[in-house]
């Protein structure tokens, strides 16, 4: 008998511990991972710039579980067949089973991503990824074969504009030669600016408007639809700005520029030129190497890869063939970051 009532306890003393493990500890169960129905494996797409506008096919996907409800956000990627979306590249972001703005164009900004070769099929993956927010695991369908065959373009990356006060135009959303972009087609932007007086305001603007912006109620970094405006307190200079629109945060830092390696006796800080709409500086370079880095320190530098002007982060270092007397133009307040560099 009292072997049955202490198993009764014991069960009892379960049954709570299971209700309040329910109730205050819920665990998410992921389900079904989305699986794309169009386009099929093998589908060829042959894009034509004259067409650049035209809407392809609808892509069409079932929907992921997590096991919950709530609102998904489904964002379609691609990569190089084989590379297993190592340098997946976002096209673009829904709430609905399919994504209905598929134009060549959209496809194409993809593919010259991704650095396919323009005229000839490319073997790509396509995928879409569910997710929900930041704590919950994010689900990826399997990837479905294509090949494109796409035109050569610029890319054209998504952009907020950064409207403020130290515009020459003041408070002008519409104006794109101030923006930061999304270079993953991801809501997650950055980009540099130069504010050219003190306590510049700012904020970020979507869709050249000011229908759709974001502030900054309480200067804590966390971004507001039609927040306050954002004030720049360390002073007049080129900053990095991020926006994550996904997760609402942004950054704003300051970056006082140089010129360094082994072309130039020292490390050289680089000023700005406004009639350039650049960083400057002229000085003697030996035959050797430089890059250019932010705040003395490597967290923040550019080198070129491919040696053609254009300029990557941590990119290799830039040849200097020749000794001389040379100007250096720095020119990073535009979607692709390069620089000019003239003999003197």
């Amino acid at each position: 008998m009292f072997k049955k009532y202490i198993l009764f306890t014991l069960a009892i003393i379960g049954l709570f511990a299971a209700c309040d493990d329910a109730t205050n500890d819920p665990v998410v169960k992921l389900g079904a991972v989305p699986v794309i129905s169009i386009p099929t494996g093998n589908t060829a797409y042959v894009l034509e710039e004259d067409l650049s506008d035209e809407l392809l096919e609808t892509f069409a996907w079932s929907a992921a579980d997590f096991g919950f409800p709530t609102e998904i956000t489904y964002r379609l990627q691609v990569d190089v067949a084989g590379n297993d979306f190592a340098n997946a590249q976002n096209i673009g972001s829904t709430t609905k089973l399919s994504f209905e703005e598929m134009t060549a164009a959209v496809l194409n900004n993809a593919m010259v991503s991704l650095t396919a070769i323009p005229g000839i099929e490319n073997a790509i993956e396509l995928r879409v990824c569910a997710s929900v927010n930041d704590a919950v695991e994010i689900l990826c369908s399997e990837g479905v074969a294509i090949t494109v065959n796409p035109y050569e373009a610029e890319i054209i990356y998504p952009f907020l504009t950064v409207p403020g006060s130290y515009q020459v135009n003041t408070w002008t959303p519409e104006d794109t030669n101030y923006k930061v972009i999304s270079r993953n087609s991801d809501d997650n932007y950055q980009g540099y600016i130069y504010f050219g007086i003190d306590e510049a305001q700012y904020k970020f603007a979507q869709n050249l408007s000011w229908d759709i912006n974001w502030g900054d109620d309480d200067a804590d970094g966390v971004l507001e639809s039609g927040g306050t405006d954002i004030t720049v307190d360390l002073g007049i200079g080129m900053y990095l700005l991020t926006a994550n629109i996904n997760s609402l945060m942004h950054t704003r830092t300051k970056t006082d520029w140089a010129i360094l390696g082994n072309a130039t006796s020292a490390e050289t800080a680089l000023t700005w030129d406004s009639d350039k709409s650049a960083l400057t500086v002229t000085l003697d370079l030996t035959e050797g190497n430089i890059r250019f880095r932010a705040n003395g320190s490597d967290d923040i530098n550019f080198g070129d890869d491919n040696n053609n002007g254009s300029l990557e982060n941590d990119g290799v270092d830039i040849p200097v063939s020749e000794a001389g007397n040379y100007t250096i133009d720095l020119i990073i307040d535009q979607s692709t970051p390069k620089y000019v560099l003239t003999k003197n």
